[in-house]
């Protein structure tokens, strides 16, 4: 498993996310490859100054081509961090920083993830997480550190003006569902909706 750091929108490290890739083997037959072991997710972790995690619940959704999930995140007592990625299609992922103390605060980053590039993104606790459907049948698998709370959910508007994440040009009018659209913007924000 290789893995690297991920840079906000003007080129700062994020710190705390990373991107992980798996170790591929090829034959006659088609591939293989380990996607999840704990012993090597922690001890990666630790290498990049985080502590282990315990997963307590896996999700997965499908999604249409245009379809844009997010941003979402949990707070205390339900926080989450999460480990993302695509088994079908392709994603354009993103990230928002809500650590107040963080020299990233309000800084965003992205990645694409995708079936074919097999990849995974670590979102840790004190971020926001969305992403946009670039394909038709999309589906995206992603581990939670915590249970869904709906007491404990919140969320920032895709478009937030202050943010300003570049979404890629061709899907400027994404399909949101009707709870993603009334999401309040970032400025709306109460500082305990935040990460110190």
């Amino acid at each position: 498993m290789n893995v690297q750091s991920i840079n906000n929108s003007i080129g700062e490290l994020l710190e705390g996310p990373l991107v992980f890739s798996p170790c591929l083997f090829n034959d006659e037959r088609g591939n293989f490859f380990e996607s999840w072991n704990s012993q090597i997710f922690d001890d990666l972790l630790l290498n990049h100054d985080q502590g282990p995690q315990i997963f307590l619940q896996d999700n997965q959704s499908f999604s249409r081509k245009g379809v844009l999930r997010g941003l979402h995140y949990q707070i205390t007592p339900h926080v989450q961090g999460k480990l993302v990625r695509c088994i079908a299609g392709e994603i354009y992922d993103v990230i928002v920083d809500l650590r107040m103390s963080s020299k990233t605060f309000k800084s965003w980053g992205s990645i694409n993830l995708s079936a074919q590039n097999k990849k995974q993104l670590w979102v840790p606790v004190g971020f926001a997480h969305g992403f946009l459907s670039l394909t038709d049948c999309t589906e995206v698998l992603y581990k939670t550190t915590d249970y869904w709370d709906p007491k404990c959910e919140r969320g920032i508007s895709w478009d937030d003006p202050d943010i300003k994440i570049i979404w890629p040009e061709n899907f400027l009018h994404p399909e949101l569902s009707k709870k993603d659209l009334m999401l309040p913007s970032f400025s709306e924000l109460k500082s305990m909706d935040m990460f110190e």
